[in-house]
């Protein structure tokens, strides 16, 4: 298990609250800092997760994090999921779904759609609970759906990116027409010609957004 007062008392030890000023109005003033650059929240945070590997999943810090006031506390505790992603099952998705829809933004959702994708990826029945997401009124499991494909080149399935995307198309939302794009983007890189294809077919249903961060490299 995690040595969390430790931890924690590490990370407030190295707290900087000039720096926490600019890091807060960056995230729109949405989240309180204590002003520690994410390279050091990893510097700190290795030690106490060098053996996280070799045990179980310790949700309870996970939660703990959470539920602090502080942003670094959440980068911390993805930092612990990534580290512990060989272990993580389609059981666990109810807990990362719940760490998606609380205290959302795109810092934490856009780490969550790779943790969420690495669990995709070798379970396939994790592809019915993300076409689910594609249709949920919350737009950042909407976007982690639409995002979880990032960087599988060949491994990518892409009837289930087309659906996903296509659950989505016609949205005035940012966040979503964004994802749509760097998805595209993404795969266009391993596979130009079905991107192309992609937009020829749906380029009318589109945002403008969507479809020049798609093209960015065609």
């Amino acid at each position: 298990m995690i040595d969390s007062e430790a931890l924690l008392a590490a990370l407030h030890s190295a707290a900087d609250p000039e720096r926490a000023v600019p890091m807060k109005a960056y995230m729109k003033n949405r989240f309180d800092y204590l002003g520690i650059a994410k390279p050091h929240i990893a510097q700190i945070c290795k030690p106490f997760f060098k053996q996280a590997a070799k045990q179980d999943i310790d949700w309870r810090f996970v939660a703990q994090c959470w539920e602090s006031p502080y942003r670094e506390l959440q980068y911390c505790a993805l930092d612990y999921l990534k580290a512990m992603q060989k272990q993580l099952t389609p059981q666990d998705i109810p807990r990362l779904e719940k760490l998606i829809t609380e205290k959302s933004w795109w810092d934490t959702s856009d780490v969550l759609d790779r943790i969420v994708g690495g669990i995709a990826l070798n379970y396939s029945e994790v592809n019915a609970v993300l076409l689910d997401w594609s249709r949920s009124d919350n737009i950042w499991l909407r976007r982690v759906a639409i995002d979880h494909q990032l960087l599988r080149k060949e491994k990518t399935d892409t009837a289930l990116l087309e659906q996903i995307i296509r659950n989505n198309l016609a949205q005035k939302e940012f966040f979503i027409n964004k994802a749509i794009g760097w998805a595209l983007r993404d795969y266009s890189k391993t596979n130009p010609a079905w991107v192309r294809a992609f937009i020829t077919r749906h380029r009318s249903h589109m945002a403008a957004l969507s479809i020049r961060e798609a093209e960015k490299y065609l």
